[in-house]
């Protein structure tokens, strides 16, 4: 039975001005790079087979974090996983959207990918996983924006809540399809919060 490990990568100094990143790349900020340092420490008494991560540099360090504090091997990167591309909007906040094209903004064709795409993606990559590991334990530190519909896909069900940087939510291939054992924990930025 495949388990995956769905990772949201740590937090960026764009997350905090809160600006749309998209596939643009950014480096984690500081708090992320603690957060990752937490979820790593958290993963350490978890048994995983590998680590993948988006070709992102947000997610491929949170992923290098975990794979060096836990001892798992980092599998390497996928640009599959990257986050979904959100088109004019990249780069800009919430106010500079609604300046531009007005609160309505969500219902405009600004080139976003749409979910239809994402997971065409997602569907290549989970094939390959299945039949490249079959019954290990993988991790994959990926995005908010990919990893809410990627989930609602397996599951049926839309994520209701915000998915937290560093988050952890764990699905298990089963036979009648998915079992979510885990939504969104973050347990391990206890500390800090």
């Amino acid at each position: 039975m495949l388990t995956i490990g769905f990772i949201r990568h740590g937090t960026t100094e764009w997350n905090l001005a809160g600006r749309m990143q998209g596939q643009m790349d950014t480096e984690l900020a500081e708090v992320g790079v603690r957060q990752a340092e937490l979820l790593a420490l958290r993963l350490k008494s978890d048994s995983w087979d590998g680590v993948i991560a988006s070709d992102l540099i947000r997610a491929r360090q949170t992923a290098e974090m975990i794979s060096n504090v836990t001892g798992t091997p980092f599998i390497g990167v996928d640009a599959r996983l990257r986050e979904r591309y959100f088109g004019q909007v990249e780069g800009t906040t919430q106010e500079e959207r609604i300046a531009r094209w007005g609160e309505g903004w969500r219902e405009l064709e600004l080139g976003m990918e749409k979910d239809e795409e994402l997971l065409k993606r997602w569907d290549a990559f989970l094939r390959e996983l299945s039949a490249a590991q079959p019954g290990k334990r993988i991790l994959l530190v990926s995005h908010g924006g990919y990893i809410a519909p990627v989930l609602h896909s397996l599951t049926g069900r839309p994520v209701e809540s915000h998915l937290h940087n560093t988050s952890l939510t764990i699905m298990e291939a089963v036979d009648s399809g998915w079992h979510c054992r885990l939504l969104n924990c973050t347990a391990h930025l206890e500390p800090v919060i």
